[in-house]
Formats: C-alpha cells, sequence, structure tokens
C-alpha cells in the first residue's frame, strides 16, 4: 500500500514539476511586473496607468498590432539562432554581427543584380542566409576544433561585422550624393505586403516557417537528436560515437544563417536602405528571447511578441506618464533575473525528483 500511495505521489509530483517547466516564463513576466510597479509607484508613477498605456501602445488598434508584429519578426529569426546554437552546446552572442552580415550580403542582391520577380527577392534572401552563415560558421569552427571561446570570438567579430557594414555604407554601396546610406534595393527584391494597405510583409510567414522547421528538426530529426545530445552532454555523445566537433561548427553554421536571415528580412521588407547602426540590438535582444523562451521554438516566437509589444508600447507609456523609456529594459532584465532564479528552482525539484524515484 505505501509502495502504491508513494508511486501516486511521484506521478502527481512530476506532473506539477511539469507543470512549473511549462510556467516559469510566465511566472517571471508577471514577477518583472510587479517589481517594476514598484520603482514606477517610487517615481510617483501611477503602475496601472502605466501598463494600460503600455499595453494599448502595442495592441491598442490595427497598426500598432501590425507594427508590434513587425518588431517582433527580427527577434524571432534572432530567437531560434541564438536557441539552435545553444542545444548545439554554442553559446552564441554573435547574432548582431550575423544579423549585419546577412543585411549587407542582401542589399548587395538587392542593389547590384538586375533579375525578374521573384528570382532576385530568393536570391537577395539566399544571400542573406550565406552572409550569417559564413560568420556563423568561423566561430563554430574554432570552437569545434581548437576549443577557443566561442563568447569572446563571436563578441569581438560583432564588432568586426558593424564596421564592415560601416565601410560598404560609406563606400562601395553607397548611394550617389548621400554618405550616410546605400541605394534602395530594387522593388523585384523586396517582401511584399501580406495585406494590401498594412506595413506587415511575408517575413512574419517566413518567420513561423522558420520556427516550425528548427522544431522539427531538434526534437522530430536524428540531426536534431545529435545537436541536442551534444549540447547537454558532449562527453556522453563523444562516447556515443557521434561527431561533436562536426555537429557544433553546423549548429552555429545554421544559427548564424538564421541570424543573416534576420537582418535580410529587416531590409527586404522594411528599411531597404542600409546605414550605419540600422539594428537598435536584435541580435543581443536574442539572448533574452532565448532565455525567456526556454530554448524552445515555440516559447521563442511568445517571447518575441512580448519583446515586440515592449519595445512597440513604450513610446505610448512614456507620453501618458512621462517616464523615461528606460523603464522597458528594466522589465527586460529584471525578467530575466526572475527566469534564471526560477530555473534554478526547477533545477532543485528535478535533482530531488531523481533522488526519490533512486
Amino acid at each position: 500500500m505505501s509502495t502504491q500511495v508513494r508511486a501516486a505521489g511521484m506521478v502527481r509530483m512530476v506532473r506539477w514539476e511539469r507543470w512549473l517547466h511549462l510556467l516559469l516564463p510566465v511566472l517571471a513576466i508577471l514577477a518583472s511586473f510587479l517589481v517594476g510597479s514598484l520603482f514606477l509607484w517610487a517615481l510617483g508613477v501611477d503602475p496601472v496607468t502605466a501598463y494600460s498605456a503600455l499595453v494599448k501602445g502595442a495592441f491598442g488598434n490595427s497598426r500598432l498590432a501590425t507594427t508590434t508584429v513587425l518588431k517582433s519578426i527580427p527577434l524571432i529569426f534572432a530567437g531560434l539562432a541564438v536557441t539552435l546554437a545553444y542545444r548545439g552546446g554554442v553559446f552564441n552572442i554573435g547574432a548582431e554581427g550575423q544579423l549585419y552580415l546577412g543585411a549587407l550580403f542582401a542589399v548587395w542582391a538587392g542593389t547590384r543584380l538586375d533579375l525578374p520577380f521573384p528570382g532576385h527577392l530568393l536570391v537577395a534572401l539566399a544571400l542573406g542566409i550565406l552572409g550569417g552563415m559564413i560568420w556563423g560558421a568561423i566561430p563554430g569552427y574554432l570552437k569545434a576544433t581548437r576549443d577557443m571561446n566561442e563568447i569572446i570570438v563571436t563578441i569581438l567579430m560583432n564588432y568586426i561585422a558593424i564596421f564592415t557594414v560601416s565601410y560598404f555604407v560609406h563606400g562601395p554601396l553607397k548611394e550617389e550624393g548621400w554618405n550616410t546610406q546605400t541605394d534602395a534595393v530594387a522593388e523585384t527584391a523586396r517582401l511584399p505586403a501580406l495585406w494590401a494597405g498594412t506595413r506587415l510583409h511575408y517575413g512574419v510567414v517566413l518567420a513561423l516557417l522558420c520556427l516550425v522547421l528548427v522544431y522539427v528538426l531538434l526534437f522530430h530529426t536524428t540531426l536534431g537528436y545529435r545537436i541536442r545530445m551534444v549540447g547537454a552532454n558532449i562527453h556522453g555523445a563523444r562516447y556515443a560515437g557521434i561527431k561533436t566537433t562536426w555537429i557544433m561548427a553546423l549548429a552555429m553554421a545554421l544559427s548564424g544563417g538564421l541570424a543573416g536571415l534576420a537582418g535580410a528580412v529587416e531590409l527586404l521588407g522594411v528599411q531597404y536602405r542600409l546605414i550605419d547602426n540600422f539594428s537598435p540590438g536584435w541580435g543581443f535582444d536574442a539572448i533574452a528571447v532565448a532565455l525567456v523562451g526556454r530554448l524552445n521554438p515555440i516559447g521563442v516566437l511568445i517571447a518575441a511578441l512580448f519583446f515586440g509589444a515592449l519595445r512597440n508600447g513604450a513610446n505610448s507609456m512614456q507620453t501618458a506618464v512621462r517616464v523615461d523609456v528606460v523603464v522597458i529594459y528594466i522589465l527586460q532584465g529584471l525578467a530575466i533575473v526572475f527566469l534564471i532564479a526560477g530555473s534554478s528552482v526547477d533545477n532543485r525539484i528535478r535533482r530531488w525528483l531523481d533522488a526519490w524515484q533512486a
């Protein structure tokens, strides 16, 4: 009888732990807003008014909701990039640089090639992926073959990519008569609007397609199993006969391709011209998106929409309650802190359950 009671208790604990694992991102976000409310209250601002303005600024009408989705698209691609690399045992801090290289390659194709639609668009997107893959494969190869710290390498390569783009903006790709921008990409290389009369383009469809592909790759293919095994236990993967060097380099190259696609889609769907510092930090925000999304493609989608809503609603909150938009970054940071704390609790519960089962 005692064995049956213990087994029933174990089943309930496992189910509770699974629900906790799924709810952790939500609880982290709620906790960040709660602490953020205390911060706003200390500044003499009504938190309810501030958050109401934030939500209204992000989803108050169809135009604002469309803008929120547009701001989320690069975060979806870049968040998937960080997730894929991390699952393969590589911490990709270089999504920003890969995004810049993808944008550069895509703009070169969009301004220098003369092709009909949709071939021109497909070539530009493919070159954007290629640019990101090249920039991601380099630190992946160095990590896999020379055991060089990928965090340091990718951070340094971010600066190289940003200044490389700056050189082309002010040099070979500079628009005649201007010193701060490139030519506009041709109409045949632009992503068409998803709905007439809106700014929402087919990049959102491409983002959702990549999300499905990454999910299937990671959780429903042999290659994905090997990637996750290398990320979980590289020594065990080697013992099992997996070529960890090749897997890590491949995961980083695919990650770079996704980040490069983020830059390509943004330039071909929204901005159309390459300028200095065109990214507000999507590649760095992608790290937070991946962590809040629990390194799961579906979680990345939800987290990207959350961060996109924060960015889009920030100005409305600032206007309504006269508070600086820096509060948005505080909320983002708090969400990550609470998520890490919750993950620590989750890991302790898992270890306790494993010990109980033993």
